[in-house]
């Protein structure tokens, strides 16, 4: 797979990138579903997702902000190389299987396309890429941004993107998004014992049965770190498996080397891809007020959001 190039235009001050699906999942599990709109139809991660983005603007005052959308939830690059990446998440009929229809609750479902629209209404910028995730759009910005950045996600796998002297961090949703574990070079390396650059050999090693990667037999977390931090990289641990005069156990060295084929393909899934295509001209400000007030407010009344709203509202028009 050979990337697309991308690049975006200047943000200023505090960039923040939301993973918008991890974000409004949280919401949709967070809020009850008799949330609703007049006509009875759920809206809990609507305004779940417009409540979280006001608590965290309030929070973090971010000049620029970007709501980043997965194109692509499970891109076929990452399936050719490992084809149970994601599997479970594949929902599948008594008649076949779906064409990689992501299972996600009936009642959620049609209010993404409301998300958009109301994302839109503000004046909050979306961006997706086709053939990818939301995480490698994040990786993309992030890797362009000559500001400090604030990636807001429920995915361990960004914290690979964690870098402390760019001012790169992941606020970690603990509890809603009231509560967040920020998570810098220091942490990465006291939860896993590796520091952030190493994460992406690290969850390699490791696996990950949620994203449908196997890892290695044998290896769980301290292993894997041991292994990174004693030969250097996910290279230096394979070099080492091959030698048999390395301090590698035998059996450790069988395993390794029985998941060649794993390890071949696996670094392409697990990292995030940093040059996408996104849009050059991209406005992030943040804006102080809506972009069309009018369909915001059609919006608002359509859905029941009028709380939601104005919180954001407020908070966005606050120019502390």
């Amino acid at each position: 797979m050979t990337p697309l190039c991308g690049t975006i235009g200047r943000v200023p001050g505090q960039l923040m990138l939301l993973d918008t699906a991890s974000l409004y999942f949280r919401a949709y599990f967070g809020v009850p579903e008799s949330v609703k709109a007049p006509d009875g139809t759920p809206v809990n991660a609507v305004r779940g997702l417009v409540d979280f983005i006001a608590r965290l603007v309030a929070d973090h005052r971010p000049d620029a902000l970007v709501a980043c959308w997965d194109d692509d939830w499970r891109p076929r690059f990452r399936v050719d190389a490992i084809p149970s990446y994601k599997a479970h998440r594949v929902a599948e009929f008594v008649a076949g299987e779906a064409p990689d229809e992501e299972e996600v609750p009936d009642t959620l479902s049609p209010q993404v396309p409301v998300i958009a629209e109301v994302l839109a209404a503000f004046g909050i910028a979306r961006v997706g890429s086709p053939g990818f995730e939301a995480d490698d759009v994040i990786g993309t910005l992030t890797t362009a941004a000559t500001t400090p950045v604030d990636i807001v996600t429920g995915d361990r796998d960004l914290f690979q993107l964690v870098d402390d002297a760019r001012g790169v961090r992941v606020l970690y949703p603990v509890k809603g998004v009231g509560v967040v574990d920020t998570i810098d070079d220091a942490a990465v390396l006291a939860r896993y014992g590796v520091p952030a650059a190493s994460y992406a050999d690290f969850a390699t090693l490791r696996g990950d049965t949620s994203d449908g990667l196997p890892g290695v037999k044998g290896i769980g977390e301290k292993t894997a770190a041991q292994l990174v931090n004693e030969f250097g990289d996910l290279a230096g641990v394979r070099r080492a498996a091959e030698d048999p005069a390395s301090s590698l156990t035998p059996s450790r060295r069988r395993n390794l080397l029985a998941a060649a084929d794993y390890l071949d393909v696996a670094p392409g899934v697990v990292n995030v891809v940093r040059d996408v295509a996104v849009p050059g001209d991209l406005s992030a400000a943040l804006p102080r007020t809506p972009r069309d007030p009018e369909r915001l407010a059609a919006l608002a009344e359509r859905w029941g959001l009028g709380g939601s709203v104005q919180r954001l509202l407020a908070v966005l028009a606050d120019d502390r």
